[in-house]
C-alpha cells in the first residue's frame, strides 16, 4: 500500500512539473513575443488581430473565404505605404512596395529566399512535393549549381527548335475551338488553355505525349490544382490540419503530391535507361534534371528525391502560370473590342493565313507582346517572391531590423496608382516600345538571379497560342460571369472564362 502511496506520490509531482514547465515556456514565449513587437512595432502596418496570432487568422479566413488575399496587400500597401509590418505569432513580413528597395534586394545575391515560405514547399501535410528543387533551394550554392545545369534547356537556340511543338499543340486548341464554333458551344477557356500548356510543357520538357485536349480522363490537371490548392492552404492556415473535416481534402492533396512524384519516378528511369544505353535523347529538361543528379549506376536516396523535386517544380510551374496568363488575356481582350481588333490587324498583317508560325513572326507581334505585359500587369499570375534581410536596412525612412522576411508582390505593384495611372484599366499602350519603363514595380517572373528561367520559353507560347486564336476566331465572353480572381497560389479568372466562339470573316 505504501508503495502505491509512493508512486501516486511522484505521479503528483510528475504532473506538476510538466504543467509548471509548460507555465514557464508559454511565459517565455509570451516574453519573447512580447519583444519583437517592441523591436518591429515602429514599422506602419495594420493592427493586429490578436497578440499571438498578428495577422495570420485574417489571412487565413481570406483563404477559407477563397478571396484575393494579394487585394488585402494591395490594400495595406495604399493604406500604410512603401513598407507594411505582417505579424504571424513570433515572425515579422514586410511588405515591400518601394522600387528602390526592390532593386537593391532582388538584384543581389546576397538577399537569400526566405526559408520558412519555400521550406513550406518542400512538402504538403506530410508528403514531399518540390523539396528542394529549382524554386524552392534556399541554399545559394545549391540552386547555382543545379541553374547553371538547367540553363541549356532554356538557351535561344534551343527554345528556336521547340517552335514546331508550339505550333502544332497550338493547333490542336484552334482544332477543339474549331469543332465548339462549328456547334455553337460554349468554351471554357482556361480549362482548355490549361490543357493545351501541360501538352506543350510534357512534350518538350520530359518527350511525353498526353494529347489532354482529347484525354478527358487524364488524373493531371486535377492532381496540380489540388497541389496548387494545398499549397495555399497549408502555407497560410495553421489551423487547417486541427480540423476533421479537412482530412478528404488533405488525403487528395496527398495523393496528388504522390501520383506526381511517381510518375516522376517512371520518366525518369524511361530516361535514364535510353541514356545508359546509348540511345539518343533531346537535351529537354528531363536530360538535365537527371544530369543534375549525375548519371552513376547507383543512386543514393538523394539524388533521387532531387530528381524528383525538379520533376515536380517544372511539371506544375511549366504550365500553370502560362494557362493563367492565356485565359486572363482572352477574357481582358473579350471586355476590350477596341484591343482585340487592333490585335488582330496585327496579327494579320506579320502572319496573314500563315498555319505555321516562325520564331521571326513572334518578334514581329510587338503590340501582342504589349497586350501580354499589360496582361501580366493587371494579373500578376506569380504574384509574390520573398527574400530574407540579413542586417539592418532603411527603407523609405524607415528602418527594418535584420531578421524579417521581406515580400515583393507584382500583383500589388501593377494596380497602384503611383506607378501606373489608372490601373484598373486595361491598356497595353503602358508598354509601348516608347513609353517610360516601370522602375521596379513591374516583375511578374521576378527580379535579379533568382527571376524565372522559364519566362522567355513562357512568353514564346502565350504568342502562338493568342496569334492562332486572334488569326482564327472572334470571341465574347457569355454574360454573368464574375471578374473575380481565384488565389491557388498563383492568381487565375474564377469564372474560368467562359466564350462564344465564331470563326472570323476574312472576307470583311
Amino acid at each position: 500500500m505504501g508503495v502505491i502511496y509512493l508512486l501516486a506520490n511522484w505521479a503528483c509531482y510528475a504532473i506538476f512539473y510538466v504543467f509548471l514547465l509548460i507555465a514557464v515556456a508559454f511565459l517565455v514565449y509570451c516574453l519573447y513575443i512580447k519583444h519583437i513587437h517592441m523591436k518591429y512595432d515602429h514599422i506602419p502596418g495594420p493592427p493586429r488581430c490578436s497578440f499571438f496570432f498578428g495577422h495570420s487568422q485574417a489571412l487565413a479566413e481570406e483563404t477559407r473565404s477563397e478571396i484575393n488575399v494579394h487585394d488585402k496587400f494591395l490594400q495595406w500597401a495604399e493604406m500604410y505605404g512603401p513598407v507594411v509590418r505582417i505579424n504571424t505569432l513570433h515572425l515579422v513580413i514586410i511588405l515591400v512596395t518601394c522600387p528602390e528597395a526592390t532593386k537593391e534586394i532582388l538584384m543581389s545575391p546576397k538577399y537569400l529566399k526566405d526559408k520558412i515560405v519555400y521550406n513550406r514547399l518542400f512538402g504538403l501535410f506530410g508528403t514531399r512535393l518540390m523539396g528542394n528543387g529549382l524554386v524552392t533551394a534556399t541554399d545559394h550554392e545549391q540552386w547555382y549549381k543545379q541553374r547553371r545545369i538547367m540553363d541549356p534547356a532554356f538557351s535561344s537556340l534551343y527554345l528556336r527548335g521547340l517552335m514546331g511543338t508550339f505550333n502544332e499543340r497550338a493547333e490542336n486548341l484552334m482544332d477543339e475551338l474549331t469543332k465548339l464554333a462549328d456547334s455553337k458551344k460554349e468554351a471554357k477557356m482556361l480549362q482548355l488553355v490549361n490543357r493545351v500548356t501541360l501538352d506543350v510543357i510534357t512534350k518538350v520538357a520530359f518527350g511525353m505525349d498526353l494529347d489532354l485536349l482529347k484525354n478527358n480522363d487524364s488524373p493531371f490537371p486535377r492532381a496540380i490544382e489540388m497541389c496548387l490548392k494545398g499549397m495555399v492552404i497549408y502555407s497560410r492556415d495553421i489551423f487547417f490540419q486541427l480540423n476533421p473535416k479537412n482530412a478528404p481534402f488533405i488525403k487528395e492533396v496527398r495523393e496528388a503530391c504522390q501520383l506526381l512524384r511517381t510518375t516522376g519516378e517512371a520518366w525518369i528511369s524511361n530516361r535514364r535507361n535510353a541514356i545508359q544505353n546509348g540511345e539518343y535523347v533531346p537535351k529537354d529538361i528531363l536530360t538535365q534534371i537527371i544530369k543534375s543528379a549525375g548519371l552513376e549506376e547507383e543512386m543514393t536516396k538523394e539524388d533521387e528525391d532531387f530528381m524528383l523535386d525538379n520533376f515536380v517544380t517544372f511539371f506544375i510551374a511549366g504550365q500553370e502560370t502560362t494557362a493563367n496568363q492565356l485565359a486572363f488575356c482572352i477574357m481582358e481582350l473579350a471586355r476590350n473590342p477596341d484591343i482585340m481588333e487592333k490585335a488582330q490587324k496585327e496579327v494579320d498583317a506579320v502572319i496573314g493565313m500563315k498555319q505555321e508560325i516562325s520564331y521571326d513572326d513572334l518578334g514581329e507581334l510587338t503590340y501582342l507582346s504589349q497586350v501580354l505585359k499589360e496582361t501580366l500587369r493587371m494579373y500578376a499570375t506569380a504574384p509574390g517572391t520573398s527574400r530574407e534581410l540579413p542586417e539592418d536596412m532603411t527603407i523609405s525612412g524607415v528602418h527594418i531590423p535584420a531578421g524579417v522576411m521581406c515580400m515583393f508582390d507584382s500583383y500589388v505593384c501593377g494596380r497602384m496608382d503611383k506607378f501606373f495611372k489608372d490601373p484598373l484599366t486595361f491598356d497595353p499602350d503602358r508598354f509601348h516600345p516608347d513609353a517610360p519603363k516601370p522602375y521596379y514595380c513591374y516583375y511578374p517572373f521576378a527580379l535579379g538571379p533568382r527571376s524565372c528561367l522559364g519566362q522567355k520559353f513562357a512568353q514564346m507560347e502565350a504568342k502562338v497560342v493568342m496569334a492562332k486564336l486572334l488569326q482564327r476566331f472572334e470571341f465574347s465572353l457569355v454574360p454573368g460571369q464574375s471578374f473575380d480572381i481565384l488565389d491557388t497560389g498563383t492568381l487565375r479568372p474564377q469564372s474560368g472564362v467562359v466564350c462564344n466562339i465564331a470563326h472570323r470573316n476574312h472576307n470583311m
